[in-house]
């Protein structure tokens, strides 16, 4: 996702809720891959969480199952827009954002929620189309995320 974003203009920032240094690797793996530079911030405390959350307008936790990554305390930026979360599994990865958000106002924040089954929804109907693709090719066809980005907004018009 981080990788999709840069490529579309968007500054954008890996954060480790566990310190910087995993996501300094993975920075540094997609400034040799794909030539694009993103950075890397520890968010391993509540202050820099909520330093962080305040500087963005677009939040996006991937974390492991059953992590809590922001707090609806730490959602009180006035610029973040959305706040969109994969983490099904309780506690969510944000609190506050319902499961099946699509879109719903955050009663701490003035932006939306998305949840991890309104991202699944899409993940699946992608998934659906990329190996229909697929099949009914005569040649063989190598998709990759970029193809998955165009068909997820193909999906979403």
């Amino acid at each position: 996702m981080a990788t999709i974003a840069a490529r579309e203009g968007a500054r954008v920032t890996l954060v480790g809720h566990d310190g910087i240094e995993r996501v300094e690797q993975i920075a540094a793996e997609i400034k040799s891959r794909f030539n694009i530079a993103v950075d890397a911030a520890d968010g391993s405390s509540d202050a820099r969480k909520t330093k962080l959350v305040e500087a963005s307008e677009v939040i996006l936790a991937c974390a492991k199952a059953g992590v809590q990554v922001v707090s609806k305390a730490q959602l009180k930026g006035n610029g973040l827009l959305i706040a969109a979360d994969v983490n099904a599994v309780p506690p969510a990865g944000i609190e506050g954002v319902a499961v099946n958000a699509n879109g719903d106002p955050l009663e701490a924040a003035k932006a939306v929620g998305i949840g991890p089954l309104a991202i699944g929804n899409v993940k699946y109907k992608v998934e659906f189309g990329l190996f229909k693709r697929m099949i009914e090719s005569e040649k063989t066809v190598t998709l990759g995320f970029q193809e998955a980005f165009s068909l997820a907004r193909e999906t979403a018009k």
